[in-house]
């Protein structure tokens, strides 16, 4: 006599179902059997994934307070992988916008409202200089500056260059060496050395990659500048 097709059904169901628990068994797991003890359980319901981790703007791990911008600064990897300059969320340089180069890249933020002015790469090794020093001379009174370097930051950095990056709060511009990795966010009329700068010597006996150091990665939260009152 044949079985009728719904009882087929269940017949086979509960002899895979079986087989199943038995393999685990004899594989020394209760995977199988509390896998289909859950599903007998609440047939509709997947099996729980772990939580992921929060993100906040720009993978930042937490969330940035009031009153601040949040951010993340990546430096070229070698002369292979290309920087990335992330602020509130917004990516403002980087490979994929293709606005990223060799030598210094460069964005100018308004450090009010954390719009984006400009942004530009001036090659260091190759480069004329006095392109570089016409885009930061200029510069007014609260304007955030983010670097980060690719390749080779320093070769065609004079005094002049450095002295303006010290004086946007850099402490390490003045000893920026060739294939240097370097990552800074400063600020047109600072008092005192940023808090957000990282510095890694191009060195033989230490350098991550052949003839680079390691690349860097720095996030943190910047304080919104309060617009002037006249």
């Amino acid at each position: 006599m044949r079985l009728a097709g719904p009882l087929r059904v269940v017949v086979i169901i509960l002899t895979a179902g079986l087989t199943w628990i038995l393999v685990s068994i004899l594989l020394g797991t209760q995977s199988g059997f509390s896998r289909l003890q859950q599903l007998l359980n609440n047939p509709e319901s997947p099996p729980s994934a772990e939580p992921r981790p929060k993100k906040f703007k720009c993978g930042l791990s937490q969330a940035c307070p009031d009153q601040t911008f949040a951010f993340r600064i990546t430096s070229g990897a070698a002369n292979v992988i290309g920087p990335k300059i992330c602020l509130e969320d917004k990516m403002l340089m980087s490979s994929l916008k293709d606005n990223v180069g060799r030598g210094l890249n460069i964005a100018l933020v308004n450090g009010v409202n954390g719009e984006l002015l400009d942004a530009k790469f001036f090659d260091m090794w190759a480069g004329d200089v006095t392109e570089l020093l016409k885009f930061i001379r200029p510069l007014h009174e609260g304007t955030l500056v983010f670097v980060a370097s690719y390749d080779d930051p320093a070769t065609k950095m004079n005094d002049e260059t450095r002295k303006i990056f010290t004086e946007l709060g850099s402490s390490v511009a003045k000893d920026l060496a060739f294939r240097d990795s370097w990552v800074f966010v400063g600020a047109k009329g600072v008092q005192d050395k940023s808090p957000f700068e990282q510095h890694v010597k191009n060195s033989k006996s230490s350098n991550k990659y052949e003839g680079w150091p390691e690349a860097l990665e720095m996030e943190g939260c910047i304080p919104q500048r309060t617009a002037d009152v006249h």
